[in-house]
């Protein structure tokens, strides 16, 4: 193996919520009392200089602050958060800075603020327009709320994702084209649209709703993309849409082009390349918040990836990406040469899952839509 650095990416997780919702699967802990903001940022920087290390010189190319619900937080909480991370390790003077947003108006009240504090990408979780559904995925805001609060993200930042579910429990094909036109017709840079799928460990696994039967879900899939394509965005990623190469998700780009990310917060992951060492890491914080806070129980988890995982792992991001990624590409962030892979490589294009052209890794259609089929023969 010969190792390259990738770009460093950051992603910050606050793990709150008020509630947690029925589908939901991810970090995320209710509110019951009064958040510890201030405490909270403090640990978030003191693990970041832990980490800086792992930089091994490199700057911070984007950052994603996700959970919960980072809304929850005040603009100037960010604002020191933002201004610490770049003592600590300078962030590039274009970084990407994402925020995720709820879209009530409790939040829409930060908007402001939170721009101010040097986010300049906002990513609000509408995921429906219809009340019923909204009510049902146990969302706290309504149509409006999302309306309004996109209309103001929309003035105020750069560029603005709205996400949005399909394949909700009760909903046809024309409540979710209508979902599509609603989001497209507030004109975001960026939509990122997928299925619901029901997680283990979740209060719909426990008590499954009534989803669409596949049928549908073919339809919804096949004219939402259509629609989507028409209104003038460019599919990227499965779930990923872009009025431009510009507007696509830098942070997430760096994750399916398998590059490196420290990850600080409460339940956090990181993926490291140490080439002095010859090896890729992955490390992991504690999940609960208080186990998180206390810096001697921080860190829960670093782990060397394999080189024989090392191929799974690179393609399960890859080939998410509608046009794949360059061959040589593999041989640079694992140091694995690419004849490693070359007997699963021709088993996938000759069973129409890969494209035949050999200076890129790319799905074809059929390979897009059987993709775990496709992934498959990566597995070690």
């Amino acid at each position: 193996m010969s190792l390259q650095l990738p770009p460093l990416s950051l992603y910050v997780h606050i793990p709150w919520c008020v509630r947690k919702c029925p589908y939901c699967d991810f970090n995320s802990h209710a509110q019951r009392d009064e958040l510890p903001e201030a405490e909270y940022i403090q640990c978030l920087l003191d693990d970041l200089k832990s980490e800086k290390h792992l930089a091994q010189g490199r700057s911070i190319q984007t950052i994603f602050i996700g959970g919960g619900t980072p809304s929850l937080f005040s603009a100037d909480s960010f604002k020191v958060l933002l201004q610490g991370i770049n003592n600590i390790i300078p962030l590039e003077k274009d970084a990407e800075i994402t925020l995720e947003a709820n879209p009530g108006t409790f939040e829409q009240d930060k908007f402001v603020g939170y721009r101010d504090a040097g986010i300049n990408r906002l990513s609000i979780g509408v995921q429906s327009f219809n009340n019923q559904h909204l009510a049902k995925l146990g969302r706290i805001h309504s149509s409006e709320n999302a309306i309004k609060a996109a209309t103001l993200a929309r003035e105020l930042f750069p560029k603005l994702n709205l996400d949005l579910m399909h394949g909700l429990p009760d909903q046809t094909l024309e409540g979710a084209l209508s979902d599509l036109e609603q989001a497209i017709a507030l004109q975001p840079d960026h939509l990122s649209w997928y299925q619901l799928t029901i997680e283990p460990n979740t209060e719909f696994h426990s008590r499954p709703p009534l989803l669409p039967i596949d049928d549908t879900l073919w339809d919804i899939q096949e004219q939402g993309q259509a629609l989507i394509c028409s209104a003038g965005y460019s599919q990227y990623e499965i779930s990923a849409y872009a009025k431009s190469n510009d507007n696509r998700a830098k942070h997430n780009l760096n994750y399916w082009q398998f590059g490196d990310y420290l990850g600080i917060g409460a339940g956090a992951h990181g993926k490291i390349t140490l080439p002095e060492q010859n090896k890729i890491i992955r490390r992991w914080k504690q999940k609960q918040p208080k186990a998180y806070m206390n810096p001697e129980t921080r860190l829960t988890g670093d782990t060397e990836i394999s080189p024989e995982e090392l191929p799974f792992e690179f393609m399960l991001n890859a080939l998410r990406l509608y046009h794949g990624v360059p061959s040589d590409l593999f041989t640079q962030r694992t140091g694995l040469p690419l004849s490693t892979i070359e007997h699963p490589l021709t088993s996938a294009r000759h069973q129409k899952l890969l494209t035949k052209e050999l200076n890129t890794l790319c799905p074809t259609e059929q390979g897009r839509c059987f993709l775990n089929n496709l992934l498959a023969f990566f597995m070690h």
